[in-house]
């Protein structure tokens, strides 16, 4: 991100950015990692899925819930 390149990231589910927003996935999704604040623990997220909300902010935490609920990570 850093060097300007996106992070793809395979999403299923359902989670909540920071303003409150949900954002469902049931079927999955690929989302694009574009920046980060907070000493990275907030992510900024671009979605072609909605274009009335193009980018959107979540947690570090809820950004590894979302991916995990594709199977690549455990608990």
């Amino acid at each position: 991100v850093d060097d300007g390149r996106a992070v793809v990231a395979n999403i299923a589910g359902t989670t909540t950015d920071t303003d409150g927003t949900t954002h469902s996935f049931e079927g999955g999704h690929y989302i694009s990692v574009v920046g980060y604040r907070d000493n990275g623990n907030t992510v900024t997220i671009a979605d072609s899925a909605d274009p009335t909300m193009a980018s959107y902010d979540i947690s570090v935490q809820h950004l590894a819930d979302w991916i995990a609920t594709r199977g690549y990570a455990t608990s």
